[in-house]
């Protein structure tokens, strides 16, 4: 008991000082990480603002919203090159599925790719046809 006692001042000691991630308290659950795939019945992505877990397109489209909105809306054709600007955003709609795309140095990249959320977000969709 006194172990958990003392774990806990720690963890309280580095939440004060921003670090509460960088030290798991044993018999305490720990937050999902912001971004995070969990695959069961149904594929699902942890969003930290919304406190709750929700679908990856779901997430895409909350993570535009704090970015103003899809930049360029949603579609099978990319806007003109000359046209976009670095940050927006566009739900690129393949047979496969929808992407999120991110206009990052200069080309469009999938979202995930500049935002480091979970790898498996490259998996959903359509991000593993983007490219081809």
């Amino acid at each position: 008991m006194q172990v958990h006692k003392n774990a806990v001042k720690v963890a309280h000691l580095l939440g004060t000082l921003g670090l509460a991630s960088a030290l798991p308290v044993p018999g305490m659950a720990q937050e999902p990480r912001h971004g995070e795939i969990r695959a069961l019945d149904e594929v699902l992505a942890w969003d930290k603002d919304a406190g709750e877990w929700v679908s990856p397109e779901q997430f895409w489209l909350n993570y535009a919203e704090t970015r103003g909105g899809l930049t360029w809306g949603r579609g099978r054709d990319y806007p003109p090159y000359e046209s976009v600007k670095e940050g927006d955003l566009f739900m690129v709609e393949l047979d496969s599925g929808p992407c999120l795309m991110e206009f990052f140095h200069s080309r469009w990249r999938r979202a995930n790719d500049v935002r480091r959320w979970d790898p498996e977000f490259n998996n959903y969709g359509g991000c593993p046809d983007v490219f081809k």
